[in-house]
């Protein structure tokens, strides 16, 4: 067992009560995490006294931003690669990897009736835009570039794509109606069980690559308290429940 690995179960006994040695940590988020971990993090501060600092976008420019030194302490990526990638260049602190969710796929639109459960909507065509997140940014985006080619109809959609920077925005599109549908995290309109609202096809896991999601220790955040007591608390079952709760597997 490595020694960061004990360093967590240690963090994970941290976490169950409130510590007179408060910290602060500063996460990077995928986009898609938004709703999940905001309800962790509060949490986290009430368990353990520890505040965890939150910043949300894509994984892709968070990999530019820690590469040009933005001092965040945790990534909680969209993907795997990423947070390799930063491991095997040393901005990442070994063996500190691991998979904290495996995201869904969802074709939502805001309409109801519009979204059939077979997605069998992208055939008809009826539609004017369909919104997808930069599948060079966001691996949501790639998992819908993915979907759309195995189904093949990739060519004959592409004229219709709304492209948003990352998957926050790309749900922002479909909310307001500039787009009719659009490739999106499950966890953003799934809640109680349920699409939240609106009319979703769930896009079966053999069409895309799995979206496991990784989280990594940055080296700015190697000696923080609340960087450690926080990857600990993720592994925890309470924190596995909330996960559930907004449509992720583990």
């Amino acid at each position: 067992m490595s020694s960061f690995i004990k360093g967590l179960g240690l963090a994970i006994g941290i976490a169950l009560g409130p510590t007179s040695f408060a910290a602060e940590v500063s996460v990077a988020v995928a986009a898609n995490f938004t709703a999940p971990m905001q309800k962790i993090a509060q949490v986290f501060e009430q368990d353990t006294g520890h505040k965890a600092v939150l910043a949300f976008g894509s994984t892709g420019n968070f990999y530019a931003q820690i590469k040009n030194g933005a001092p965040f302490q945790i990534l909680l990526a969209a993907d795997h690669e990423t947070p390799a990638r930063i491991e095997k260049e040393g901005l990442g602190v070994a063996n500190s990897r691991f998979a904290y969710a495996t995201g869904k796929l969802v074709l939502w639109s805001k309409q109801a009736g519009l979204v059939d459960e077979k997605g069998d909507v992208l055939r008809s065509g009826k539609f004017d835009r369909i919104a997808i997140a930069n599948s060079k940014l966001a691996p949501y985006g790639q998992a819908a570039m993915e979907t759309l080619t195995k189904l093949g109809l990739l060519q004959s959609l592409a004229s219709k794509f709304v492209q948003g920077e990352n998957i926050s925005q790309t749900y922002q599109f479909i909310a307001t109606e500039n787009a009719a549908l659009g490739f999106v995290a499950l966890s953003q309109v799934f809640a109680d069980g349920r699409i939240k609202e609106g009319s979703a096809w769930i896009v079966p896991a053999n069409l895309h690559t799995p979206i496991q999601q990784d989280a990594v220790l940055l080296v700015p955040g190697k000696d923080n308290a609340a960087a450690a007591a926080l990857l600990g608390y993720l592994r925890t079952d309470k924190v596995k429940n909330i996960i559930r709760s907004f449509g992720y597997d583990l």
